[in-house]
């Protein structure tokens, strides 16, 4: 293969005279740009991942550029990668529409979109507006987890949408603020009956509650922490009687009379309506919580992320 001289340049970068570049390494390149990963592409091509990896390496030479930085788990595109993305996204997807299975359809625009978030979320806000993005053809692989770990997976190109608790470090990655989540304290009538309601916490402060069993989401009280130092001033003293890591089950304890706890108010806003929980303390400044929505560098190749993006964050503007 000729090499390019320092006083030859050709459109692309690639070297001028130089052979067209195969198609089939275009494709596998789209392939890997889209997952973020050579294993996910090689499924996604019914290749094996060696051949995806030498073909890389054939289009890198051949361009005589780095496309994608190795990472521990996935690729990251290099520079150069998103630009030679956005060239030729729609010519191979225009040719894969006209030539069908036998031709580039295994790397069709309408590749699923990989979004994850904290289960309640999910459940409670994204997964009941999915309908019109179904509707339009996306399709959704959607998973439950801590978000923590969720972020260190989508760098490294299992997901393509993370819903983060907080806005992650770095500017490898594009958070947009999704939503605010207001955090109450909350029981059971049975418990505010017995200790005197929300007048006795306005009253008394966090010492209203010493008898009461807390619930909470996890031994290290993350979120009722927060409250007690943001609310009270102090801090928490109290171990929890019952931990669960999942804030529907806190929810569904509580309102069963098991103690008090702190969550989200939009999870627990139709209990609060209906009588079910009891609102302990409502104060002027409540803690409040700025969830965001994360994207996978490279991702955009898949026009329906940007679909499912925009989407959500239309639609979070009313949560």
């Amino acid at each position: 293969m000729r090499h390019r001289d320092s006083n030859e340049s050709g459109e692309g970068g690639r070297p001028g005279g130089a052979a067209p570049v195969d198609l089939n390494l275009l494709r596998t390149f789209l392939a890997v740009y889209r997952t973020g990963s050579f294993t996910a592409a090689a499924r996604l091509l019914s290749l094996s991942q060696p051949t995806v990896t030498t073909q890389i390496r054939a289009l890198e030479r051949q361009l005589d550029r780095e496309l994608f930085e190795r990472l521990a788990r996935g690729v990251a595109p290099a520079p150069y990668a998103d630009e030679l993305a956005s060239r030729i996204v729609e010519p191979l997807d225009a040719l894969a529409g006209v030539t069908g299975p036998g031709g580039s359809a295994d790397v069709h625009p309408a590749e699923p979109v990989h979004l994850a978030g904290p289960a309640e979320l999910l459940t409670d806000r994204v997964m009941p507006v999915l309908a019109p993005l179904v509707d339009k053809g996306v399709r959704l692989r959607v998973t439950p987890g801590l978000t923590e770990p969720l972020l260190e997976e989508l760098r490294a190109g299992r997901y393509d949408l993370v819903l983060s608790t907080y806005r992650p470090r770095g500017r490898t990655l594009a958070a947009v603020p999704l939503m605010d989540e207001e955090f109450v304290l909350v029981t059971a009538p049975v418990w505010a009956e017995r200790i005197g309601g929300p007048a006795r916490v306005a009253a008394d402060g966090p010492a209203a509650l010493h008898r009461v069993p807390l619930v909470a989401y996890a031994e290290d009280l993350p979120i009722v922490r927060r409250y007690w130092r943001h609310v009270f001033g102090k801090r928490l003293v109290c171990h929890p009687a019952v931990t669960m890591p999942a804030l529907n089950a806190v929810r569904n304890a509580v309102a069963g009379g098991t103690g008090f706890s702190v969550l989200p108010r939009y999870l627990c806003a139709a209990e609060l309506a209906s009588g079910a929980l009891v609102l302990l303390h409502d104060p002027d400044d409540p803690p409040i919580n700025t969830g965001f929505l994360v994207q996978r560098p490279g991702s955009s190749g898949n026009p329906h992320v940007a679909l499912v993006r925009d989407h959500l964050t239309e639609i979070a503007r009313d949560w």
